[in-house]
């Protein structure tokens, strides 16, 4: 007999670490090869992590809930001596990242996507990286000792190795991550761990205005005041206690920065679907056929899709105070799990047919049902799609995705009776119709930007060309 370890798995290439949230196997139990054995969290994606090899389950090195570093053993499997398969060669260490070359390309394309056409508009190139344009920083492999000349010891290294997000929220308020207390593996600064920052008013210096010096009176006057800690409800006799997963930590938290940081104005358009409901009652069995479920959002989404090339302004992300007009058009789709909301990717949208539009969502959506994305399947969206008119709402008024400066909300589609004109004469009819509504950072897209996105949106759904089916 013989063991083997199960480790923690690095999901992405700016993950340190990630939480063991539920172990899928107990002690004892037999294990299949890439049987899921247990579930991870990390602040972009939950995934199923299968075993390595088929064996029993040995040990529980860590427990549910704890969050380690990535290649931490977590688990052992004890399995016949022979029938140990070969560890795969450690992934060597990642080169620096280049310097970001002018006018290029604003994100970097996925592994699979097509080759990149010409940009669209002259924009900067973010380091690839980090997220947002801010780049991770360039220290030595691990285990090197740090240079005399000021070099990095592995623990500082770890602590300055935060994820892409929170790179990006220092960056946004001029904060220097060395300066944040961390609560994370090595002291690493997490999301929370800024939002606090800010949220006590630590911040009200910038990182470039030395720390030493109070600021007068004044100069703090327009600081954000420190918020109230989260109220505390006494649980009654028959309630039940269910702490938040991590997932629904992340999105709470993401939902109350958005708030404070985006300056929200929503715009509403009635569509009249009629056009749409034909073509899928003629061409439903055609790709149902070719294994794609045909539905009104792949419509709209390649609408959008379409839309968002002809209005820059909202495929945007603001960056201090600058804009970023983002050149790939990634659309995020917002699925509700049983768990939370998650909202994978659809990377260059807009150079993707109808089918391929359809067959993209159908995929996100049952691997995100399944918990088989990974990290890249759910980073560098540029506008996203919520669709609450599945559970019947017939309108809603979402809170923006940040970085991203819109969010397009689908209503419920049903029959109404509405008056149309034929031949000059107004007549009751039978028309399929929803709403769509667009919330929107006023900071940098006008009410008339948005509304001629909205109306470019309508008409091409209204008018739906046949031959694009």
């Amino acid at each position: 007999m013989a063991r083997i370890d199960v480790i923690m798995p690095q999901m992405g290439e700016s993950i340190a670490e990630g939480t063991l949230s539920k172990w899928l196997k107990k002690v004892g139990e037999p294990v299949k090869r890439d049987e899921p054995i247990f579930e991870i969290s990390t602040d972009k994606v939950d995934a199923e992590i299968p075993a390595p090899n088929a064996g029993t389950r040995a040990e529980i090195l860590v427990q549910e809930g704890e969050t380690v570093a990535v290649q931490t053993v977590v688990a052992r499997i004890e399995t016949e001596a022979g029938a140990v398969a070969p560890a795969p060669a450690p992934a060597p260490a990642a080169a620096a990242p280049a310097p970001a070359a002018a006018a290029a390309s604003a994100s970097a394309p996925a592994a699979s996507a097509p080759a990149t056409p010409a940009p669209r508009m002259p924009v900067s190139e973010p380091p690839r990286s980090g997220y947002g344009g801010i780049k991770d920083p360039v220290s030595p492999p691990m285990g090197t000792p740090a240079a005399a000349n000021g070099g990095e010891t592995m623990e500082e290294r770890l602590r300055r190795r935060s994820t892409p997000l929170v790179r990006k929220m220092a960056a946004e308020h001029n904060l220097d991550i060395g300066a944040i207390p961390g609560s994370g593996l090595a002291g690493r600064v997490t999301r929370n761990d800024v939002m606090n920052y800010l949220e006590t008013g630590a911040a009200a210096t910038p990182a470039s205005t030395p720390r030493a010096t109070p600021a007068p009176a004044a100069a703090t006057a327009g600081a954000p005041a420190p918020a109230h800690p989260p109220m505390q409800v006494d649980a009654w006799e028959g309630d039940r206690v269910e702490p938040w997963s991590r997932i629904r930590k992340l999105t709470a938290d993401h939902m109350i920065m958005s708030r404070r940081v985006s300056a929200h104005v929503n715009t509403i358009f009635e569509i009249d679907y009629t056009r749409i409901a034909q073509l899928r009652s003629r061409k439903k069995k055609e790709y149902a056929d070719r294994g794609v479920n045909l539905t009104y959002l792949a419509f709209i989404a390649k609408a959008t899709a379409d839309a968002l090339r002809r209005h820059p302004g909202v495929n945007a992300a603001v960056s201090g105070e600058s804009t970023i007009y983002r050149r790939d058009i990634n659309l995020g789709i917002a699925v509700a799990l049983d768990w939370g909301l998650i909202v994978p990717v659809i990377k260059r949208a807009d150079e993707l047919s109808l089918l391929g539009v359809a067959r993209a969502i159908n995929d996100l959506g049952e691997r995100a049902r399944s918990k088989k994305l990974s990290p890249d399947d759910v980073q560098r969206g540029t506008f996203t799609i919520t669709n609450p008119g599945v559970f019947g709402s017939v309108i809603g008024t979402p809170i923006i995705n940040q970085p991203q400066v819109a969010i397009l909300c689908v209503g419920s589609i049903e029959k109404q009776p509405a008056v149309i004109t034929v031949d000059g004469t107004d007549t009751l009819a039978v028309r399929t119709r929803g709403m769509l509504s667009l919330a929107f950072d006023h900071r940098i897209v006008d009410g008339s930007d948005a509304d001629r996105f909205m109306a470019d949106i309508k008409a091409t759904l209204q008018e739906f060309a046949e031959g694009a089916v």
